[in-house]
């Protein structure tokens, strides 16, 4: 006798973060400072938005057969030019299945230089938001 299997049902992810977090408050910040961009739970963590995601809170690298999850770290999408250098940097790391499409995560600790976050995140964006949310952002500064 075969056995069917239901499709049409995803088994929900669970929450991996905590709307009080005072690390993702700074990234909600900056993300939803740009133009359009909102916020929805993805796999379970928070990610930013316009049409396409362009930043998420929260990402997992592989280790062995397994992974390890970095809580307090934002994935973008890196411009091409600057990903290998930051690659090759400690505090960055190559995220489960996003970092093949040129993905970076970017930990997030006491020492994080939030200039360069909000860089980073601009940046990936710049790279998913479409040429009239990009000429929005140009036009502010």
């Amino acid at each position: 006798m075969e056995q069917q299997v239901d499709y049409g049902r995803a088994m929900p992810h669970p929450r991996m973060f905590d709307d009080d977090d005072p690390v993702l408050g700074r990234l909600r910040e900056l993300a939803l400072a740009l133009p359009d961009a909102a916020e929805k739970v993805s796999h379970g963590t928070p990610a930013f938005y316009t049409t396409k995601v362009f930043a998420y809170y929260g990402g997992s690298v592989k280790v062995g057969d397994g992974h390890v999850r970095r809580s307090e770290s934002v994935l973008v999408l890196a411009d091409p030019v600057e990903r290998p250098a930051l690659v090759e940097e400690d505090r960055c790391f190559h995220p489960m299945y996003l970092g093949v499409s040129g993905w970076v995560g970017l930990d997030l600790d006491g020492e994080t230089d939030w200039a360069e976050v909000a860089e980073l995140v601009e940046t990936s964006y710049r790279l998913t938001a479409g040429v009239r949310r990009v000429r929005l952002l140009d036009a502010r500064t």
